[in-house]
């Protein structure tokens, strides 16, 4: 999953968003050096990896990219996913979009200093262009899947990626809705574990 669904599957607390927000960049043991509940958001987000890479409707998403797009299929797959989520939020939470996605922004800024320096730097570009709100459109995701690819250095030709989200459109859709329901399930289980055993 990308950012947005990381977000949205931390829960209520701050720091435990923070921390799964974070956690690509948080390699081995060294999340052991946050506190708590950043210790649980990296973990969190670590088996929700796990589960969403095994998963049989995820897979069966990836395999219609496979061929054009090698092992980078799953980081569009994670990408489309983002769209869904965005796309359909009324569906999954109370908050509208916009203000759920500014009240991240704003935790973002004031927890700053724990940040690693990777995302200190991404955070201007991230607030700039809104990407959590732009997820919701497909231009928004076209910008992201060509910041991707030039990050490929134009490689991985995720820019491409778009022509097969307009035209497999609610096949993605049916399998991200059906998945999601699932991941929301397995998410809440394992927050509240991880909570408890990290006490």
């Amino acid at each position: 999953m990308n950012y947005l669904a990381h977000i949205y599957l931390s829960g209520e607390n701050d720091l435990v968003t923070i921390g799964n927000f974070i956690a690509d960049g948080i390699k081995g043991k060294s999340y052991k050096k946050y506190q708590k509940n950043i210790q649980t958001g990296i973990l969190l987000h670590r088996n929700i990896d796990t589960f969403t890479d095994a998963h049989p409707t995820v897979r069966l998403s990836t395999k219609r990219l496979h061929e054009k797009y090698g092992h980078y299929s799953g980081i569009i797959v994670d990408i489309l996913y983002d769209h869904f989520l965005a796309k359909n939020w009324s569906r999954y939470s109370d908050v509208p979009l916009n203000e759920y996605v500014g009240n991240f922004y704003n935790s973002l800024e004031i927890h700053y200093d724990i940040l690693p320096l990777r995302i200190q730097k991404m955070m201007p570009y991230m607030l700039t262009d809104n990407w959590l709100l732009n997820y919701a459109s497909i231009h928004g995701i076209s910008r992201v899947l060509e910041g991707m690819n030039r990050r490929t250095k134009n490689r991985s030709g995720m820019n491409e990626a778009v022509k097969e989200l307009e035209e497999f459109y609610s096949d993605f859709e049916n399998e991200f809705s059906s998945f999601f329901d699932e991941l929301i399930f397995f998410s809440k289980l394992k927050l509240a574990e991880l909570t408890l055993n990290l006490k």
